[in-house]
């Protein structure tokens, strides 16, 4: 997890325009989840329809949060990013709790809180993705699902949101695919493994 919060800084390092960088990580994000869902899927963990009560709100807002950043200036842009990036350094580092007894598993959200919360979720990660499966597991947990089952349902939900979110910056011309390709395939390979 949070992956995006390395990759994004090293493809503006080597010189990509933040706002296209952003969007290039999101073919390699594409790759991990949907390697990783079919990974869970072919363990027998988790079934597409798992996911189906949260991935409408989820696109809805990720396809959203893609056309308004896809609009900021690459300065706006690194210095939103910059900002999400230390806010999001707590949450990473924090040991998570276990989330593996029934008790542990707290109460389930109203379907009205549930789709707002994953509304707004898909909204960060349409504009942003970093950190965005570190949310998404909390908000999982909170909505009634186990530690495994929620990663598995989040791999295949970020999956859905990117595949949303990426046409918005391919036909905004922000996409490098060289290394979008790299990104692809190295992320891929996490994905698997």
């Amino acid at each position: 997890g949070g992956g995006s919060l390395l990759t994004v800084p090293l493809l503006i390092t080597l010189g990509i325009p933040p706002i296209v960088a952003n969007g290039t990580n999101r073919l390699g994000v594409l790759a991990a989840n949907l390697t990783s869902a079919w990974h869970f899927r072919a363990e027998g963990v988790v079934r597409l329809r798992d996911g189906l009560r949260v991935f409408f709100p989820v696109a809805i807002g990720g396809t959203l949060g893609a056309l308004i950043v896809s609009e900021l200036s690459n300065a706006s842009f690194k210095r939103l990013f910059a900002i999400l990036m230390i806010a999001l350094l707590v949450p990473t580092l924090r040991k998570p709790k276990a989330l593996t007894t029934p008790e542990s598993v707290p109460k389930p959200w109203s379907p009205v809180t549930t789709f707002l919360v994953f509304f707004g979720i898909g909204l960060y990660g349409g504009a942003i993705q970093a950190g965005v499966g570190i949310v998404l597991l909390f908000a999982l947990a909170h909505a009634g699902y186990d530690l495994v089952r929620a990663n598995a349902i989040k791999v295949m939900v970020v999956g859905a949101l990117t595949a949303c979110a990426l046409p918005v910056f391919i036909v905004r011309g922000q996409m490098d695919w060289l290394y979008g390709a790299v990104l692809a395939v190295g992320f891929a390979a996490g994905g698997i493994a």
